[in-house]
């Protein structure tokens, strides 16, 4: 049997992660520079890919800041295109490498889809910066430090709850397992 989630399950849970990138950062921008630190917005885009693959990871991915952004007024309008090409990648790479990873083991599925997503997400997000949205004004050292080494703390947040969050879905039967256990006598 096929590891597939309904479509009406799929447009649920999307905008359930949409309305968490209006909430999650919300919660975490009563901290300053947390939404930086944390990265709170891209823990619902990661998980949305990871689990209904790339058209919806994409549509959370851009719909996520935007809403976001005219609701909350964060991102603001500066940050937006860059968090936007960003999260975009972040759907798009999650949803298709878990389409096309298969080590017959939750976890190494969920951790080499994952990695890849944010690896991509990062590298996009800094060309675009650098090359069209500030232009002339984005350096290497500006890029390393905001992607990594202030986002520190939500890059490990993400590796950790991202895939117990999918692993937990999944245990609960909110989503179908992924490699479903053979049961019966003969098999």
């Amino acid at each position: 049997m096929k590891h597939q989630l309904s479509e009406v399950k799929c447009a649920v849970l999307t905008a359930a992660s949409i309305a968490l990138c209006i909430v999650l950062p919300m919660a975490f921008h009563a901290i300053p520079n947390a939404g930086n630190i944390f990265l709170p917005m891209h823990i619902p885009v990661l998980i949305c890919g990871l689990v209904c693959g790339w058209r919806y990871g994409l549509l959370c991915g851009i719909a996520g800041p935007v809403l976001s952004a005219v609701l909350t007024g964060m991102p603001p309008a500066a940050v937006l295109p860059g968090m936007a090409a960003e999260t975009a990648v972040f759907g798009v790479a999650a949803g298709f490498m878990m389409k096309t990873v298969h080590t017959k083991r939750l976890f190494p599925d969920l951790y080499i889809s994952l990695i890849t997503a944010i690896l991509l997400g990062k590298v996009i997000s800094g060309a675009a910066k650098a090359l069209i949205f500030s232009a002339g004004q984005y350096s290497m050292a500006a890029w390393v430090s905001a992607s990594f080494i202030t986002a520190w703390p939500g890059l490990l947040l993400q590796l950790a709850l991202i895939p117990a969050v999918v692993a937990a879905l999944e245990k609960s039967k909110l989503i179908p397992a992924r490699y479903p256990k053979k049961s019966g006598r003969f098999q």
